[in-house]
């Protein structure tokens, strides 16, 4: 099933800096400046590694962000522990089509400092993809419910200005008592921009240091 699309930054990287920070009010796509002001909601980001979770109404298997990426093995087999014994509900909750649960496997030795979010190794959802279909969040926050697993929390709402202010000053990520990675907006609404791809956007705290 379809690999997770990127996620743009809010605003352009400085080739000055060799990328490393940003030109802060140059947005990187026209949609963000269109958009600036509109109210968009704020989850938080989460510092792992991209996980799918594939079911094709018959079965379950597990991916990585893209087809050639490798899970680790500890991670592997917390999915594994976490999801085959789900494939009567999957089957009760999608019937046969094909859905893909894009979501974030992370905690200890996942990325470094992975362990301030857990000594061990999880999975957090943040998209669910039914057939061609986005579903809305209140939607994957009812799969989560459904399936017994965690979702990304939302931190707040407001505009693009806001999100970044946010993330330049640092917040406690809601696993512990540490700065969060960062934030990831979608308008309040979601959008898509001409090409088909959806209007969704980052920044981490890493981006002002």
């Amino acid at each position: 099933m379809k690999e997770y699309h990127k996620i743009q930054t809010v605003y352009k990287r400085d080739p000055e800096t060799r990328h490393k920070t940003l030109i802060e009010g140059d947005f990187s796509l026209p949609e963000f400046e269109f958009l600036q002001y509109n109210e968009w909601v704020f989850t938080e980001k989460v510092d792992g590694t991209n996980v799918r979770v594939m079911f094709n109404g018959e079965s379950i298997t597990f991916g990585g962000k893209t087809d050639r990426a490798q899970i680790h093995a500890n991670l592997m087999n917390r999915l594994n522990e976490k999801f085959s014994a789900k494939i009567d509900d999957f089957k009760e909750i999608f019937g046969e089509t094909n859905v893909c649960l894009y979501g974030e496997g992370y905690g200890a030795k996942i990325q470094k400092g992975g362990g301030k979010y857990r000594q061990d190794q999880d999975f957090v959802l943040f998209d669910v993809i039914v057939d061609e279909w986005w579903l809305r969040r209140r939607d994957v926050d009812d799969v989560a419910k459904k399936l017994g697993i965690d979702i990304v929390p939302i931190i707040g709402s407001g505009t693009l200005h806001d999100m970044v202010k946010m993330a330049k000053q640092g917040f406690n990520s809601i696993w512990g008592d540490f700065i969060a990675e960062g934030i990831v907006a979608r308008p309040a609404t979601e959008l898509k921009c001409r090409n088909g791809d959806r209007v969704i956007t980052k920044i981490k705290y890493k981006d002002f240091e």
